[in-house]
């Protein structure tokens, strides 16, 4: 699969799969996520520590194995945009953003790079390129990326809808970390505050024919917003499925013999 066979599955309203890169560093470890029967990965280079070599050499790997690697940028900038989708990345998630010309940005260095400045800024407002022929070649050049933004806070939802009239948007990505913070219930995940903030999320990005990714970690959240209509679906990372993973087969080990079951004990990591 590639980006535009991932949007493609998506707009025809199928649901498509994909975890969270945070802790593997390994080109080695893409083949593993190949078997999973993912769509897609998002490799963080918002939380996690990786250098640019790090990440094309990831990206390659995961390209070659039919997975469609999305990196999410550490803030939403062109700069880093750009720098994500030269190392061969087909997508980009750009995070917490709350403004139009925020969005305008990393539209603009998805869809239009390398076209820079005044012209760039003429293509996201208007759709007018330099002739018809940058057009074509553009929009060829382009067509895998994936533009994801980030809504993860109260102003963000207050300007939603202005967000989601930017043409050139994929999906709309939700931190429920960040998210529930904003909203002053930090990580109450059953809170009726919460539960109505995704919804008015969800319903608007339908209404504008954008479907949307919430970044949780368990299987019920996961299954559960996906049931209210989040198709783009993003469950966990890969440090907290081995976490819970190896905690579970060797918790069944020791009851085996006897011994005293540890309790549950969360993975620390920043999602």
């Amino acid at each position: 699969m590639n980006g535009q066979e991932l949007k493609s599955k998506v707009a025809a309203g199928d649901s498509v799969y994909g975890t969270m890169i945070s802790l593997g560093r390994n080109p080695r470890w893409t083949s593993p996520f190949a078997d999973f029967g993912l769509d897609y990965v998002i490799v963080d280079t918002e939380h996690s520590p990786r250098g640019r070599a790090e990440v094309a050499d990831f990206i390659a790997a995961f390209s070659s194995n039919g997975v469609v690697p999305i990196i999410r940028v550490p803030i939403p900038d062109s700069h880093y945009v750009t720098m994500a989708l030269d190392a061969g990345a087909q997508g980009v998630l750009a995070p917490y953003c709350e403004t139009v010309d925020e969005v305008k940005e990393v539209v603009g260095a998805s869809k239009w790079r390398p076209l820079k400045g005044e012209l760039v800024r003429k293509a996201v407002d208007t759709g007018e390129l330099p002739s018809p022929a940058s057009k074509a070649y553009l929009e060829n050049r382009n067509k895998n990326n994936v533009c994801i933004i980030g809504i993860e806070s109260v102003p963000a939802i207050s300007n939603l809808n202005n967000i989601l009239a930017v043409n050139g948007l994929d999906a709309i990505f939700v931190g429920p970390n960040d998210l529930t913070i904003s909203l002053g219930i930090p990580d109450q995940y059953d809170h009726p505050d919460y539960e109505t903030a995704l919804r008015e999320i969800i319903s608007k990005s339908k209404a504008a024919g954008k479907p949307v990714m919430i970044h949780h970690q368990t299987i019920s959240l996961t299954t559960k917003w996906q049931a209210e209509g989040a198709r783009f679906v993003l469950y966990s990372t890969d440090s907290r499925s081995l976490h819970n993973a190896y905690r579970n087969d060797f918790g069944q080990i020791k009851e085996a013999a006897g011994g005293i079951v540890e309790s549950e004990v969360e993975s620390q990591e920043v999602i």
